[in-house]
């Protein structure tokens, strides 16, 4: 259940329904209520708005008559030059319905195009701003060319902070007549890693099980590693006995079926709590970014994860050394 389609279905989504973007969504409809606003990029991470953020402008340009106005594209999946040249010039081509005198196109995930698009899209931008403006959303914005970018004001977005999820989470759990502790929403936010997205996905997944969101629900759905259990592994490799974290990392593994890069997030963030030197914890973090590198190339997780441990059980050596 995305963030836009949850607000959907309860009212017409307003500026003040995105959350932490409050400097970009100031300008942006300052923008809209002038009734012209310029070629928009958004660029940021998943799940922080910038849909949401495009369909609000493009309601509150057209009120009503919005989606006769509207053309949304994602680029993932037409990135070609073709969908440049057919799709999006025929409809930039054309007089908009209504008071505003430009349609809206509004392309996601733009960084998937092409180069080539890109250049045909330069173009159509440039010939047609008098009936058309586009709205281009990108995770990376260094991948859209800077002829692109120059046309552009650019909004950045950003990681949500626990307070925003927290306002969106409350909104949907009180018309969905749902309970959550703190602790849960606690997991919950830790587990979207500042995706709001994410996290609505993970509060309906549990919701369908229960009305009562529990930590232990929420931590099932998940499914991350636990960080007690990481820390008895790591307990383990800092008191010198390798086997036995091993055999526990083995476990947890098999136990939660749990992925390599997920383990190495969680034993990250248990680093700083460990009794070492912080010369030492810096050596490590190093090692879990080198094991994370090889397994996301396609190296053996489990290979890749007792080498890390091997490098927290010398740690611990020479710890006891000094």
């Amino acid at each position: 259940m995305a963030s836009e389609i949850w607000t959907e279905k309860y009212r017409p989504v307003k500026f003040k329904d995105v959350v932490g973007q409050d400097d970009v969504v100031k300008r942006v409809e300052a923008l809209t209520n002038s009734l012209n606003i310029p070629h928009l990029l958004f660029a940021g991470p998943a799940g922080t708005g910038k849909s949401t953020l495009a369909l609000v402008v493009v309601r509150e340009l057209f009120g009503d008559n919005w989606k006769d106005n509207y053309l949304e594209l994602n680029a993932s999946d037409e990135r070609g030059i073709n969908i440049v040249r057919e799709k999006v010039k025929n409809f930039a081509r054309t007089k908009s319905l209504g008071e505003v005198p430009f349609k809206v196109i509004f392309l996601d995930e733009a960084d998937a195009l092409t180069p080539e698009a890109q250049q045909a899209l330069r173009r159509t931008m440039e010939n047609y701003s008098s009936t058309c403006r586009f709205i281009l959303s990108c995770n990376y914005s260094s991948k859209i060319i800077s002829p692109i970018q120059s046309r552009c004001a650019v909004f950045r977005f950003k990681l949500l902070e626990k307070k925003d999820i927290e306002k969106v989470i409350q909104r949907i759990c009180e018309t969905e007549k749902l309970t959550i502790t703190p602790e849960a929403l606690e997991i919950l936010y830790e587990g979207s890693e500042g995706d709001c997205r994410k996290c609505i996905n993970l509060l309906q997944s549990t919701a369908s099980i229960s009305p009562s969101v529990t930590p232990d629900l929420v931590s099932t759905i998940i499914s991350n590693a636990k960080p007690k259990d990481i820390k008895v592994v790591l307990d383990y490799a800092i008191a010198g006995d390798f086997a036995k974290a091993k055999e526990k990392l083995l476990d947890i593994m098999l136990r939660e079926s749990i992925s390599g890069q997920d383990v190495i997030k969680a034993m990250q963030k248990e680093i700083w709590e460990l009794p070492v030197e912080p010369e030492l914890r810096v050596r490590l973090i190093e090692k879990t970014g080198e094991s994370e590198f090889r397994i996301t190339e396609g190296s053996d997780p489990f290979i890749q994860l007792q080498s890390l441990l091997a490098s927290f059980v010398l740690a611990g050596i020479g710890k006891q050394s000094h």
